[in-house]
């Protein structure tokens, strides 16, 4: 149990050390050879959404936008999180670090699971424990999954977790930032943010709206204190997160190049410029 410890945290501190190149290269923002920035045109984005292409099914779409200009670094997205998941503070769907621009301003970039279109995570898995759902949420079924981490090599937004330990009685954060609100997932398996799907299906059935109405929405969202985080269906001209993606001066999604298609957008800072990084 102290080696898987110990992994965890010599791991733990490697993503703390991540460069700013290395952030770059993550974003998907430079390309190499012309250190040019590369960003998803917010108008395209929603254009894109309000009209369904490239979505499966029909119905809803969820997606997250997220305002790097607004994030103040504080944790309370990830703290949530915890809570509602009852997780112990080593295991974290959300992680939030710092980085630095090309100027050299700071900013927190916070990092969920992207739910991609094109999720690696899904085809590389043998016994489809992680799937997705017609909504777009990218699942766990943890009664399938057998361990073998498949799912947390293939990531490469780093956003699943390998569950070392039996399940906790209480996470840190409760109850400051709410109560655990699903079951407990056994000892071996790979763990991750799941938009807070429970919440969004038990809402749609009782009549609310997931990104206006906070039961039915993302604890991290409902958190956040500075409204950083915008959550709604992308299927839907009229949600929160298609009006902010139309509004938006420019936007980006991290590892374009791997056209994996995340449904996690961001404001990136100082979007005013053509330039940001």
């Amino acid at each position: 149990m102290k080696e898987h410890e110990n992994e965890q945290q010599a791991a733990s501190e490697e993503k703390k050390g991540t460069t700013r190149r290395e952030f770059l290269k993550l974003a998907g923002a430079v390309v190499a050879a012309a250190g040019v920035t590369q960003f998803v045109a917010a108008k395209t984005i929603a254009a894109r959404a309000s009209s369904g292409d490239d979505k499966e099914g029909s119905g809803h779409q969820w997606g997250m936008l997220i305002d790097i200009n607004l994030c103040i670094g504080c944790q309370y997205c990830t703290y949530a999180c915890n809570a509602i998941n009852n997780l112990a503070d080593d295991m974290r769907y959300c992680v939030v670090t710092t980085e630095t621009t090309q100027s050299g301003d700071e900013f927190f970039l916070s990092r969920p699971c992207m739910h991609c279109e094109e999720a690696p995570c899904v085809h590389v898995c043998p016994v489809g424990a992680t799937y997705k759902r017609p909504d777009g949420i990218v699942a766990m079924d943890y009664d399938l999954c057998i361990g073998c981490r498949y799912c947390q090599i293939a990531c490469p937004y780093e956003a699943r977790v390998f569950n070392w330990r039996e399940p906790i009685e209480l996470s840190p954060h409760s109850p400051a930032f709410g109560y655990q609100e699903v079951p407990n997932r056994p000892r071996g398996v790979v763990e991750k943010c799941t938009f807070c799907s429970h919440r969004i299906d038990a809402g749609l059935e009782r009549g609310l709206v997931p990104g206006v109405d906070t039961q039915a929405t993302p604890a991290c969202v409902v958190a956040c204190p500075t409204t950083a985080r915008i959550f709604g269906d992308l299927n839907d001209p009229a949600s929160p997160i298609s009006t902010a993606l139309a509004d938006a001066k420019v936007t980006l999604r991290l590892r374009e190049e791997l056209s994996t298609e995340p449904r996690v957008f961001y404001i990136p800072p100082d979007s005013n410029t053509s330039n940001p990084f």
